[in-house]
């Protein structure tokens, strides 16, 4: 079993890379995904090593690159594509929510639509309100459509080469504030991590801390801290929204009798509040000593000062005042 310690970025080259090295017909398309190596410098030296017929520059066209993707995977290749910043896809819901989700369906079960978009979301990197968005909640709502969100490196590489294999449209959340965050990474067979299947990233008794992608570092730090007052708190990642380990949530709660969920995405809409609710209509919800929680971004715009950005984003303080709260003890 080959381990290395790697950044996220690295981590992201290093699973399309592998991937495209056994498979012929995965490629990957976007915007400066070529000569410039991609816009947070995951696909740096991929030009060279695969060529410009799978490593695919495109025009300014966030439609044309995500109609084209879902129609080439249609088709029997198995398209890659780097949607940047998530707030662009907007511009791409057409053919993501339209085409790519229902076409399975629509064609009964005879077209496979095996496409990954590779969305850079949230804060963290002062880009303001056009480019800091965690619009995960949007497409959890879209029947046909695979959401994963990773928040550590080994998993985020895990994670991305089985969305890759999958043969159904996934939109892949890559938490841009930590691409330069640094862990050790299994490589190779050993680590094709099943979408579905979530993890308890560190055990307690006192309280279920539900978190994923970027929130994921910071609750494992406020897990850490307030071991330190007496507070056991369970640190459970779904790392896929959809579909959802609500299993191993469930579980969790039943042990603790709380709940605490933590994401960036704005709190209104958030994914947050549909755990919440399959838990409130779970066999956990007798379990339940204390109300459930949510720590969640800020229902504003994201500012690009830094200072300001922190005020909107939850920190590792507001999260451990919320479980204080849970736990009556703030």
């Amino acid at each position: 079993m080959e381990k290395k310690v790697m950044t996220v970025r690295e981590a992201i080259k290093q699973a399309m890379t592998d991937e495209m090295r056994i498979d012929e017909t995965v490629f990957l398309i976007g915007e400066d995904v070529g000569i410039f190596g991609g816009d947070f410098g995951t696909t740096v030296g991929m030009l060279e090593e695969f060529g410009k017929e799978r490593i695919i520059d495109t025009p300014i066209s966030e439609a044309a690159i995500a109609g084209a993707a879902a129609g080439a995977a249609s088709c029997g290749l198995r398209p890659i594509v780097d949607m940047t910043f998530m707030d662009f896809v907007t511009i791409a819901m057409d053919a993501i929510v339209n085409e790519a989700a229902p076409m399975r369906y629509m064609l009964g079960g005879e077209v496979s639509v095996p496409v990954v978009y590779r969305c850079a979301s949230g804060a963290g990197t002062g880009a303001a309100a056009q480019h800091c968005k965690a619009l995960e909640s949007w497409f959890c709502h879209i029947p046909g459509l695979k959401v994963v969100a990773p928040g550590t490196p080994n998993d985020i590489y895990g994670m991305l080469r089985s969305a890759i294999r999958d043969n159904n449209p996934v939109i892949y959340i890559e938490p841009k504030a930590l691409f330069g965050r640094k862990g050790e990474v299994v490589l190779g067979e050993d680590n094709i991590i099943p979408i579905g299947v979530g993890e308890i990233k560190k055990e307690g008794k006192d309280v279920t801390l539900v978190t994923w992608g970027r929130m994921l570092e910071r609750g494992l730090q406020a897990a850490e801290e307030l071991e330190k007052e007496g507070i056991s708190v369970e640190v459970v990642d779904p790392r896929t929204l959809v579909p959802l380990d609500e299993k191993l949530i469930v579980e969790s709660v039943k042990k603790t009798g709380r709940l605490v969920i933590a994401h960036d995405s704005f709190k209104t809409g958030g994914f947050g509040g549909e755990i919440a609710s399959r838990i409130a209509e779970s066999e956990a919800f007798d379990y339940l000593d204390a109300p459930i929680y949510r720590v969640a971004g800020a229902d504003t715009n994201i500012p690009s000062a830094k200072n300001l950005e922190e005020v909107v984003v939850p920190n590792v303080e507001d999260i451990k005042n919320t479980i204080r709260k849970a736990i009556n003890k703030n």
